[in-house]
């Protein structure tokens, strides 16, 4: 089975045959594996369409899209912000892992160094009556020179079953060639995953800061809807006030008196609903910025009055790449970069390793002996591996890896399809909420209207008390429709920026 093209194979046998100086050089020529090339993903012209409709303001005013909630002019909400990007727990979480992928890193940039270390022992032996040794005790004493008597007396090895001491002290080295790139390869994939754990927790943050804002909104909307729940109540009770008066005096029947007090207690029973609400969000918050329960309730009392992003700070446009805005797509595509350099390191299995070892060291039956140079020894030289059978275990790594990129690949067109539907139905919803603001107002400015031409029509006794509460109702109903279109169209303006990228800076990745 040929992995590489006949050309490429040819290249590098030639490289070997002419000589390890010219093999050392040209290492980088020889890398098997495919090349990661980097994909660019354009706009569908539906979503460009969508956006070239859109009500475009961030131009004039400047918003930037690392620090997009700036632009709603709230500096509570930016206060959350900080606090949140300061002390989330899951983005400190996001953040560790960038530090584990680096260390990945160094770890796989050392795999083409040099390795070396030094090692010292001290072992008490005894060998076996049976073992090799019981060969030398056969072989007879050693010959002297001459035939005759050794004048410094006769050699004899050891009984073989007599204990001995072995002292050892030394350093070894190793080197393995990257002939055919499989360490280079790896690197690649380690920088690759190092690269995508920053981008992922960029991920995080935009997650973070698109939720806090949404979060704060709805505070903020809850918030709304209590007031105008407890100003509703205010007018309904003086208008009960004024009913039970009017009945004392005879001017007015039980029924309105009691339209009023069912009137009044419907208002009643919505309040705790909403303090609920608000009391939730708080809570969210806090938690969102690493602090206890009710730990913001002292900043988040400087309440502004209004929902923020429920009118204007609308972003200028799609941005040209949006695959180069959004962190999700980068990790993606690192991950399929990474996912292809694996390639590489399984095909480079089937090819011959080169490796240059060496050992020297001091060894010795006694500790004197041991500094002197005849204790020396020293093994070093190339060693080649080739790999002739594995079964199968190789070529399975080889699909394994292939199988790999191919899923990493789909995941990466997965998220890019992704984002152009999340932008696409993030700028739908924002021309919705803006019709619907605009809508809700209108409906307010007439239902005040017609409350006001309605007591004033009781107050002169040309209709009920029933009018007025029908009238009542109607605007609070108006009202809170006004309220839940500012706060959705403030998420939708949410939802787009988080579409968009917005909470991270491209520029700094």
């Amino acid at each position: 089975m040929k992995l590489i093209r006949l050309s490429y194979a040819a290249l590098c046998s030639s490289l070997m045959r002419a000589g390890p100086a010219l093999v050392l050089s040209s290492l980088a020529a020889c890398t098997v594996g495919p090349d990661f090339v980097a994909a660019r993903a354009s706009p569908p012209p539906a979503v460009t369409a969508a956006s070239s409709r859109q009500v475009l303001g961030a131009a004039e005013s400047g918003i930037g899209m690392a620090a997009w909630w700036t632009a709603l002019n709230d500096p509570t909400l930016n206060d959350v912000e900080r606090r949140a990007l300061q002390g989330n727990l899951d983005l400190g979480e996001a953040l560790t892992r960038i530090e584990s992928a680096r260390a990945s890193l160094r770890i796989a940039g050392a795999g083409g160094l040099p390795r070396a270390g030094g090692a010292a022992s001290y072992f008490r032996e005894r060998s076996s009556t049976n073992g090799t040794r019981s060969l030398a005790s056969s072989a007879g004493p050693a010959p002297d020179a001459a035939g005759g008597d050794d004048p410094v007396g006769t050699t004899v090895a050891p009984p073989a079953n007599a204990p001995f001491d072995l002292l050892q002290a030394g350093f070894d080295a190793s080197w393995e060639i990257d002939l055919w790139g499989k360490n280079r390869r790896n690197r690649e994939a380690a920088r690759a995953d190092a690269q995508g754990a920053i981008f992922d927790s960029e991920v995080a943050r935009i997650s973070l800061s698109a939720e806090v804002a949404r979060t704060y909104m709805m505070l903020r909307g809850a918030e709304e809807r209590l007031r105008l729940l407890s100003e509703n109540r205010d007018v309904v009770a003086s208008g009960l006030r004024i009913a039970r008066d009017r009945q004392e005096r005879g001017a007015a029947t039980r029924y309105d008196a009691a339209t009023a007090a069912t009137q009044l207690s419907a208002i009643e029973a919505q309040l705790p609903a909403a303090e609920r609400a608000a009391s939730e969000a708080r809570n969210a918050l806090a938690f969102l910025v690493g602090s206890e329960p009710h730990g913001l309730d002292a900043l988040l009392k400087n309440d502004s009055g209004r929902v923020p992003g429920a009118e204007g700070a609308v972003p200028a446009g799609l941005p040209s790449d949006l695959a180069r805005a959004r962190p999700d797509i980068r990790s993606a595509e690192a991950a399929l970069h990474a996912a292809t350099a694996r390639i590489g390191v399984a095909k480079a299995d089937f090819y011959p390793s080169f490796s240059l070892t060496g050992s020297f060291g001091l060894q010795s039956l006694t500790l004197g002996n041991l500094p002197e140079w005849q204790s020396r020894q020293f093994i070093a030289g190339p060693v080649l591996r080739l790999p002739f059978f594995e079964g199968g275990r190789l070529k399975g790594r080889v699909d394994l890896a292939r199988a790999d990129e191919k899923a990493a690949a789909i995941r990466y067109r997965a998220i890019v399809l992704r984002a152009w539907h999340e932008v696409d139905d993030a700028l739908f919803a924002l021309r919705s909420e803006d019709l619907r603001v605009r809508a809700a107002g209108q409906g307010v400015e007439q239902s005040r209207i017609a409350l006001h031409v309605s007591q004033r029509r009781y107050a002169l006794g040309a209709n009920g008390y029933l009018d007025v509460l029908i009238a009542q109702r109607a605007q609070l109903e108006r009202e809170n429709e006004l309220v839940s279109a500012r706060t959705d169209r403030a998420l939708a303006l949410t939802a787009l920026y988080k579409a968009l990228g917005g909470g991270w800076s491209p520029a700094g990745a």
